[in-house]
């Protein structure tokens, strides 16, 4: 007695090399197809990438400053005026046990210009602060060129440039002078950038001493710098310490949180970014379906014969399942490069580290298998109820 006769089954590389040559029949719709889906994938990745390598420079930067640096401004009084820190305030911060080291800034009320012959009201934007000669130190900041106040008498006419004042006064290297103040100062040093002392950035710093002997200084800071390893316990002592007699007039903020909120909020930007990808990629999964469709459509002359020769409409359906997904899948790697590519040069351009977390072009790939899935199950069920008579007839 014979057995009945059992369709046979595609092995998987029979299956690819079907969906492949679908593909390879209609190149340049494959490309436009493709297209869709790598957009949002490179988008979606270009946009975690990036994040990522801003996150990872934002923490290398914090790993070299430290977070255990608290500041110490004036607040208002009362009335609504603005408030001033005793002169004794660097010496009642240093009291306190688990402070390691303290240094202070003043606001003077003095303008700094490249010469003379600038009129008054164009002074820069740039500010001029007496600065203590262990800022640095306390900072842990260092010069881009030249040196710091401490390399120069006590009282000398010097001046040290953040580092978006030396751009502003269009000056790039020590040397030049400034009328500051109403006299010359020597330009001795420009500084790097200080991330957790931006004020510093758009300032011109004059010794304290040179300050007091030149530009009528009081004494008086208007910013207290200290480093602790006990940072929340001395920032609720710190009010008290540095101003005893109106501790509600000091305002105590630790920068560090500043850069964690503007983290926070490129974090919330970055969501409405990806949100923007996740669009991307689905209309690259609408435009893969319709390709599918018009491709079912157009070939109905094939599956009828493909039918009529002994596929399955399972067989059929696989066929056009699978060039679904090489079609997404391609799209996906496409996407996947570029994006790549957009955050390195993005990061490069930056001096960022390049830090793309593995699970974001896992993730992608696993969007575009997930993308072509959808599209063609549709278009492949489609295909495979198409009866042999009524596909040949057509």
């Amino acid at each position: 007695m014979t057995s009945p006769l059992r369709p046979a089954r595609l092995a998987g590389s029979d299956v690819l090399r079907l969906g492949a040559s679908g593909l390879r029949s209609r190149p340049l719709r494959m490309v436009l197809s493709a297209a869709g889906i790598a957009i949002g994938i490179a988008a979606m990745l270009a946009v975690v990438g990036i994040s990522a390598s801003s996150r990872a420079d934002l923490d290398q930067a914090l790993a070299a400053l430290g977070t255990d640096l608290l500041t110490v401004a004036p607040g208002e009084t009362l009335s609504g005026g603005e408030a001033k820190l005793p002169p004794e305030s660097l010496v009642m911060a240093g009291r306190i046990a688990t402070v390691r080291s303290v240094s202070a800034t003043a606001r003077l009320k003095a303008k700094v210009y490249r010469n003379e012959h600038i009129p008054v009201a164009e002074n820069s934007s740039v500010a001029v602060l007496a600065a203590r000669a262990d800022l640095l130190d306390t900072l842990e900041g260092r010069t881009a060129r030249g040196r710091w106040l401490t390399a120069i008498v006590p009282g000398t006419p010097a001046v040290v440039l953040g580092a978006a004042a030396a751009q502003r006064l269009g000056i790039h290297a020590p040397g030049p002078r400034l009328w500051l103040g109403g006299q010359w100062f020597s330009v001795v040093g420009i500084l790097e950038p200080a991330p957790l002392a931006p004020e510093l950035d758009s300032s011109a710093l004059v010794d304290w001493s040179t300050a007091a002997r030149l530009l009528d200084f009081d004494g008086h800071p208007t910013m207290v710098y200290t480093r602790s390893g006990a940072v929340e316990a001395v920032r609720r002592l710190l009010g008290a310490t540095v101003n005893p007699a109106a501790p509600n007039e000091v305002k105590v903020s630790r920068p560090s949180d500043a850069l964690a909120a503007a983290r926070a909020t490129d974090t919330a930007l970055n969501g409405l970014l990806l949100g923007l990808g996740a669009v991307a990629l689905l209309v690259g999964g609408v435009g893969v379906a319709n390709t599918m469709v018009i491709s079912v459509l157009e070939r109905r002359g094939e599956i009828g014969l493909r039918r009529a020769l002994g596929a399955t409409g399972v067989h059929i359906c696989q066929q056009f399942l699978t060039e679904s997904l090489l079609l997404s899948t391609l799209g996906g790697l496409a996407g996947a490069a570029a994006g790549a590519l957009v955050t390195a040069g993005w990061s490069w351009w930056q001096s960022w580290p390049v830090a793309i977390p593995p699970w974001a072009p896992a993730g992608g790939l696993a969007a575009t298998v997930l993308v072509g899935v959808v599209a063609g199950l549709y278009p492949a069920v489609r295909a495979a109820r198409l009866a042999p008579t009524e596909a040949l007839a057509r």
